[in-house]
């Protein structure tokens, strides 16, 4: 009877001993849930790196490129910068007379002459035109005439006699009023002739300007 209760005293506390070592095995150990859930530490972002531009390149600013200047051409020939001549040696036919008319560069800068003159016949330097003014002969082709200063260039003008038609009213003129291509402002060439006070009848022919 007594071996038999110590038999049994030492299988309860071996049992106890077991379940004791158990719990404390349980207690000391780290889930595994808690180990698996752990991130992965990253590096932190250097703030040189998280302030700076994401395209430097496109945010500059760009130079404006140098404005190009075309020199400017010579300016027209104008009244205040010309003297006006006639030169009638070219002779006539059939009660016309052809000269020449001649725009001299007085200036000192050179000037353009292109085009036809506006002539009219007038009484007197500060008068009126006469009659129609001078109609365009365009046999000549418009162009371009440079003249430095001191140089010329001609137009023919042609007059033709006054008389020669039954129905003009015969004025005297003294002389023609010259007003230059695109110009408002005139010369006066002293020169007298009979005008036509008609105005439906042109007595003067103007070719375009040609270099002397």
């Amino acid at each position: 009877m007594t071996a038999q209760r110590i038999n049994t005293r030492l299988v309860f506390t071996t049992a106890a001993a077991a379940a004791a070592l158990f719990l404390a095995g349980c207690g000391t150990g780290t889930p595994q849930s808690q180990t698996s859930s752990t991130p992965a530490s990253s590096p932190a972002s250097s703030p040189s790196q998280s302030s700076a531009p994401a395209a430097a390149a496109g945010t500059g600013t760009a130079t404006p490129a140098p404005a190009v200047t075309t020199p400017a051409g010579p300016a027209l020939c104008k009244a205040a910068g010309l003297t006006a001549t006639t030169d009638a040696t070219g002779g006539g036919a059939a009660g016309s007379v052809y000269m020449q008319l001649i725009l001299t560069n007085s200036g000192a800068e050179p000037c353009l002459l292109k085009g036809y003159a506006g002539v009219s016949l007038t009484a007197d330097a500060n008068g009126e035109p006469i009659g129609a003014p001078a109609a365009r002969d365009e046999a000549t082709p418009a162009a371009d005439v440079l003249l430095a200063p001191g140089q010329a260039g001609t137009a023919t003008l042609r007059y033709t006699q006054a008389r020669n038609y039954s129905d003009c009213t015969v004025v005297p003129a003294a002389g023609f009023r010259i007003y230059p291509p695109e110009d408002t402002a005139s010369l006066f060439i002293a020169e007298p002739h009979d005008a036509c006070s008609n105005a439906g009848i042109n007595v003067l022919t103007i070719g375009a300007f040609t270099a002397k």
